[in-house]
């Protein structure tokens, strides 16, 4: 009997060290790769999605999808991408988290349509120019002659006219790239080349003589940037 009980005890052991087991554990506490799962698995799945980077449902297990997100991740930001996710990646992903005291206010409904107006007015421009375009809509939102809502500010109408052209001809509703979502993540974690522009303009579209008037900040790529007195 106690043979029997011994060996019983000997089998459970041994599965239980060949059986995975999803972890517990947070975002950053172990490298995650191929085959890991667990909590932390979903919370990395998670940051990437919002992050505009599809890591598939989040389910909580590192597939193949969740793998080739981080490696576009990981070439986003300079980094080797090898689809694990370490120190570095984990790092580079904090850059966001702790922002979160700052994004709160914004729901993903805010992040996408602010991605949607990048990606109408700014495809095609240099990286920085495209955050240029984001960071002046965060810009408006500390300013009070302006709307204090991200879609506020993107359909005002003033004087019969929309703000934004996108929003007239319809490219407000096109589906923004990972560049336009990456684009729109570092502006809200606070990068702004424009120096606190509220405001741009292309020169070689429009003629108008009033925004040309304006108190000038920069010019990146094809966007003249300024604020409004």
């Amino acid at each position: 009997m106690r043979k029997t009980v011994a060996k019983v005890l000997l089998i459970f052991v041994l599965l239980s060290t060949l059986t995975p087991v999803a972890m517990a554990a947070s975002l950053g506490d172990r490298t995650l790769m191929m085959g890991s799962t667990g909590d932390d698995v979903a919370q990395l799945q998670q940051q990437l999605n919002t992050l505009g980077f599809w890591a598939g449902f989040v389910d909580g297990i590192f597939g193949p999808k969740t793998e080739a997100a981080v490696k576009r991740f990981q070439s986003s930001r300079g980094l080797w991408a090898d689809g694990i996710a370490g120190p570095q990646t984990f790092r580079a992903l904090n850059v966001h988290s702790s922002y979160r005291g700052t994004t709160g206010r914004f729901s993903q409904r805010d992040i996408e349509l602010l991605a949607r107006l990048v990606y109408a007015e700014a495809r095609g421009e240099p990286y920085t120019g495209q955050v240029a375009v984001a960071a002046t809509v965060l810009n408006r939102l500390k300013d009070p002659k302006y709307p204090k809502t991200i879609p506020g500010i993107i359909f005002q109408v003033v004087d019969g006219y929309y703000q934004y052209s996108p929003v007239e001809n319809g490219q407000i509703y096109l589906t923004p790239d990972e560049t336009a979502r990456r684009a729109v993540m570092d502006a809200i974690a606070g990068y702004d080349p424009t120096g606190g522009a509220t405001t741009f303009f292309n020169p070689g579209k429009t003629n108008d003589q009033w925004v040309r008037s304006r108190t000038y900040i920069t010019t990146i790529g094809n966007h003249v940037f300024f604020t409004i007195e």
